[in-house]
């Protein structure tokens, strides 16, 4: 499987706290972005990892850091030029549990699934590329033509599911992670 770590956002909710990108907290001395890294190899011994990221500091042993041709909108985060199928899309803001990790590379799917607790999305598997391609430009088209005021992974979640765009419910291909794992957005995410 090919791994595809999201970490070119833009990190105005963090604001640069501690004076590093939020993908440099660091557990127990290892940073997310490394801690991820490790784990995906260590579970899947026979992947390819990429970090999407503009930023060479970016670079991890283990992973190619790659520097996407687009990225205006939050969805841009799914580097469209690297869809395809057999591709796991993971946040690189991240603390994944093992657990985690064994439940997202272990868990089949034949089209789209979904990983995440009742609040964040976490990771997307892509064995249908385009299918999920065809969601992510209906949630594009949505939101630049104002239906909805964002357009992030549960959009994707959403459109796929066809939810309602205004209230984040789980439905069908949703695998519920419910332990430590969670993203850091914020400082007090962190706090």
């Amino acid at each position: 499987m090919k791994y595809i770590i999201m970490a070119d956002g833009k990190g105005t909710r963090w604001n640069n706290y501690k004076g590093i990108p939020k993908h440099f907290i660091k557990v127990k001395g290892e940073t997310l972005l490394k801690r991820l890294v490790r784990q995906l190899r260590k579970y899947d011994n026979d992947c390819e990892i990429i970090i999407t990221s503009h930023d060479k500091r970016y670079e991890v042993d283990g992973a190619t850091r790659y520097e996407p041709l687009n990225n205006h909108l939050e969805i841009d985060r799914f580097t469209y030029e690297l869809i395809d199928n057999n591709v796991c899309f993971l946040y690189g803001d991240t603390y994944y549990s093992s657990k985690a990790i064994k439940t997202i590379i272990n868990t089949p799917t034949d089209k789209l699934l979904f990983f995440g607790n009742k609040d964040s999305i976490i990771a997307i598997k892509v064995e249908d590329k385009d299918l999920f391609k065809q969601h992510i430009n209906r949630v594009k088209k949505l939101f630049l033509d104002g239906k909805i005021n964002n357009c992030k992974g549960w959009h994707v979640y959403q459109s796929y599911e066809n939810l309602e765009f205004d209230k984040k419910k789980i439905a069908n291909n949703y695998v519920l992670i419910e332990d430590k794992t969670r993203d850091y957005n914020s400082p007090d995410d962190l706090k």
